[in-house]
């Protein structure tokens, strides 16, 4: 990749192109548990929080009828940081000079003026619509002429509180690197490779490593195969990309027989949303928001298609590893990520940590620096979502910079067009592993006690408004966004 195309796709604040596309799309903002004053004393009487988002400096704050703002920081009259200002029921008071802004950035007083004045009724703050879903508060970044599109119907949304979580954790690196180390099939093989697997009878655990070594992949002859000892001893994955109206479906095959294949159907959300499946009931779905050029949040939604969550475990499991409130890992360069050269030699093929794998994805996100230099890559055919991906954020920001409408969940008809996105993690049939998964999907749909059986994965629209012509391509090539394909093979 040429220098100027990683700075096109990587550079977020006002006026870059790729942060003029990312803000068309639904944000998140914050945990809805940010404000919540049993996890956060400070929000109790004064529900108000600053936030960095594309480089932009906002304050987030609910007022006393329970409605959302979201406005730049920067007071109108002189500048004062209105993260630090006055909640007033109906609204948030600079303290610098007493100017007052409901949550939809009108003016309310400006009392140092004289009684008669009028500049109040001239004056406003820009606010940005917020949406409440799932635990979680989503906002809209994009110009004040265009009308946002609804939230996505996406099975994350559609859940009931009691099958759906949501946590966040903050990464020091660029948004671009976070999200492709998550549409990558290849890496799970040797980033999260355990040495030993762990007794399918483990329950009770919603630890994100436990989790993920205990669940089962499937039966081959009655024996149940555990999803690590799949990753380890199938590590030359056949990768078929193929468009969506909101992106793309990314299909794994792991040939281990004649007779079976393992399967594992994953899905990316355009701009910077993955779901993938964690075991055989539950998925997550994760969205990546830029703070900066240089620092971005994850956001996960875990969805249960089996028994309700138990919210208040999820959250003390992954409190263990992530600080609030601004939900800062406690591993990271400053201790080498908490790498042990004797775990590695033994136990896990990274050495970082058992029980929490977000370490091992947030190493391959930070380690090579806050902005990666692409120039150095070498992409090779497992890279092919990577290059599909990349292939498309180019064109889309080639067309939003041109003045046209962002592609994918950014236009109303596609975010309304479905729930899901469907994913599958099994070992299933090598001949007829097409009509295999999706009647697993209908099957987990037709138990879970809340989503109805929805579309067929095969019945659904391929059209995929962020390609061009698919043509075949190297995936090696040395300007893989000018010859990269949108769908194909990898073996």
């Amino acid at each position: 990749m040429r220098a100027e195309q990683n700075e096109r796709l990587t550079r977020v604040g006002p006026g870059t192109p790729a942060g003029e596309l990312l803000r068309r799309y639904w944000q998140p903002a914050a945990l809805v548990a940010e404000f919540d004053p049993a996890l956060d004393p400070r929000t109790a009487g004064r529900p108000v929080k600053a936030l960095r988002m594309f480089g932009l400096d906002l304050v987030l704050f609910r007022d006393a009828s329970g409605h959302w703002g979201l406005l730049d920081r920067d007071c109108p009259h002189r500048g004062a940081d209105l993260a630090f200002g006055r909640h007033e029921g109906d609204g948030l008071r600079c303290p610098f000079h007493g100017w007052k802004f409901s949550v939809s950035g009108a003016c309310l007083e400006t009392p140092a003026e004289p009684q008669a004045s009028r500049l109040c009724d001239g004056i406003r703050q820009r606010s940005y619509p917020v949406r409440e879903q799932a635990g979680v508060l989503f906002a809209w970044l994009g110009p004040e002429a265009l009308e946002p599109p609804p939230l996505p119907a996406l099975d994350c949304f559609a859940a009931p509180p009691t099958h759906s979580f949501a946590f966040k954790g903050l990464w020091q690196a660029n948004w671009l690197q976070a999200f492709e180390v998550g549409i990558d099939p290849a890496h799970t093989s040797f980033l999260h490779r355990y040495l030993q697997d762990e007794s399918l009878d483990t329950v009770g655990s919603n630890a994100a490593g436990r989790q993920f070594r205990s669940a089962s992949a499937g039966e081959v002859s009655g024996e149940r195969w555990p999803m690590t000892r799949i990753m380890r001893e199938f590590h030359r994955p056949d990768i078929l990309v193929e468009p969506r109206a909101y992106g793309m479906q990314i299909t794994t095959l792991r040939a281990m027989s004649a007779q079976h294949t393992h399967v594992r159907v994953t899905q990316s959300i355009f701009p910077a949303t993955f779901v993938i499946p964690l075991s055989e009931t539950l998925t997550i779905t994760q969205m990546h928001v830029p703070v900066d050029d240089e620092r971005t949040y994850w956001y996960s939604f875990f969805t249960s298609y089996g028994a309700p969550l138990d919210h208040e475990a999820m959250r003390a499991q992954r409190l263990r590893f992530i600080s609030p409130p601004d939900y800062v890992p406690k591993a990271g360069r400053h201790n080498g990520w908490g790498f042990d050269p004797a775990e590695q030699a033994s136990r896990t093929y990274l050495g970082m940590g058992e029980e929490d794998i977000n370490v091992h994805d947030q190493w391959a996100v930070e380690s090579g620096g806050a902005i990666r230099d692409r120039t150095r890559e070498h992409l090779g055919t497992s890279d092919r979502a990577i290059i599909a991906y990349r292939r498309a954020l180019d064109q889309a920001i080639a067309q939003v910079s041109a003045g046209g409408v962002a592609p994918g969940i950014a236009q109303s008809e596609v975010a309304a067009l479905r729930r899901g996105p469907d994913t599958v993690d099994g070992i299933a049939p090598a001949e007829g592993w097409e009509a295999w998964w999706p009647a697993q999907v209908r099957a987990r749909r037709d138990r879970a006690p809340w989503a109805a059986a929805g579309p067929s994965p095969a019945d659904l629209p391929t059209v995929n408004p962020l390609s061009a012509d698919p043509a075949t391509a190297d995936a090696s090539a040395a300007d893989p966004l000018a010859r990269a394909p949108v769908a194909g093979r990898a073996h």
